[in-house]
C-alpha cells in the first residue's frame, strides 16, 4: 500500500477536512488508530520503511472491514521508530526513546481532542514494543474517560501462522518469510527478488526472543550485526506473494474482531 492508497482509504484520518474528524470523534464508541512504524535495515532484499508500509496497510484494512458500523479513522503511520540496534548497517533513522515517548504521547493527545472514546497504538516494530506499553500507560494516566491500547500487529498472527509457515523458529525474524511474504503481496516492486538473504535467528539464551511469533520473557540487547551479515535475520527465500496474501486477510480478521470489540466497550 502506498501513502496514495492510504489516504484514499475511507478510513483516512488525513483526507479528511476538520469538521469531519470532529463529527466521526464526537459518535459514540468512537475509535482512532495510529500506526506506529520505523525506517530501518530490512537486508538487502527489503526497503528501510517495510515496518511502516506494513503496519499502515494492516492498520487500514482492519479499519476498513469496520467502518460501515464503527466510527473509526486511522492516522498516517509514525514513521519513524526506536531502532539503535540496526544503526550498524545504515539506511536507519532512528530517535531517542524519550523523544519518542513525548512524540507519540504528543500525537495522541492532539488527536484525542476531537472526541475520540478510544485510541488503538498499533505497532510494527518489536524494537518499538517496550515503548508502545509505556505510552498506554502514560497517555491512558492523563485521558481520564478515553481507552488506550497498544498492540504488536504481528503478534496477532499466533493464531494461525503454523497452518501459514514453512520455516523453523528463527525464519519469521526481521526480513524473514513472514514480512518479505507481506511485501510480496503489497508492494512486490519494492521487493529485490534476487537478493533475498538472510540467518536464522538463533539467539544464546533459551529464554530470549525466538523469532517475530516466539517472543521469549528474557530481554536482551544486541545489535543486529551480532546475528546477520546482511541485516535479514530468518528465511526470505521461503517467502511468496500468495502467502501473503493469506496472513494479511487473517489480520484483517483478528484486528477487525478487536476493533469491533473496543468500540462496543466504549459506546
Amino acid at each position: 500500500m502506498s501513502f496514495e492508497d492510504s489516504v484514499a482509504s475511507s478510513v483516512s484520518f488525513a483526507s479528511r477536512t476538520y469538521g469531519e474528524i470532529t463529527e466521526i470523534g464526537d459518535r459514540d464508541g468512537s475509535v482512532l488508530v495510529v500506526p506506529i512504524g520505523s525506517v530501518e535495515q530490512h537486508g538487502n532484499h527489503l526497503p528501510v520503511a517495510t515496518d511502516s508500509i506494513l503496519v499502515e496497510a494492516v492498520a487500514t484494512l482492519g479499519a476498513e472491514r469496520v467502518v460501515d458500523d464503527v466510527p473509526i479513522l486511522v492516522l498516517p503511520a509514525f514513521w519513524s521508530g526506536f531502532s539503535p540496534h540496526h544503526l550498524h548497517f545504515g539506511g536507519t533513522v532512528s530517535l531517542e526513546f524519550e523523544h519518542m515517548l513525548a512524540a507519540i504521547e504528543d500525537v495522541a493527545d492532539t488527536a484525542l481532542e476531537n472526541g475520540f472514546d478510544a485510541v488503538v497504538l498499533l505497532n510494527g516494530h518489536g524494537g518499538n514494543a517496550s515503548l508502545i506499553d509505556g505510552a498506554v500507560s502514560t497517555i491512558g494516566a492523563d485521558r481520564t474517560g478515553v481507552e488506550v491500547l497498544g498492540l504488536t500487529y504481528f503478534r496477532l498472527a499466533r493464531s494461525f501462522i503454523d497452518e501459514i509457515r514453512e520455516s523453523e523458529i528463527g525464519g519469521m525474524a526481521h526480513g524473514g518469510e513472514f514480512e518479505t511474504s507481506l511485501m510480496l503481496y503489497l508492494r512486490e516492486d519494492l521487493v529485490d527478488g534476487d537478493r533475498l538473504d538472510g540467518t536464522y535467528l538463533n539467539e544464546p539464551y533459551d529464554l530470549g526472543t525466538k523469532d517475530l511469533m516466539e517472543g521469549g520473557p528474557l530481554a536482551v540487547y544486541r545489535g543486529f550485526e551480532e546475528y546477520s551479515a546482511s541485516g535479514a535475520i530468518g528465511d526470505p527465500g521461503l517467502a511468496s506473494a500468495e502467502k501473503g496474501e493469506r496472513i494479511y486477510e487473517l489480520l484483517g480478521d483478528e484486528l477487525e474482531s478487536l476493533l469491533r470489540d473496543v468500540h462496543e466497550r466504549n459506546r
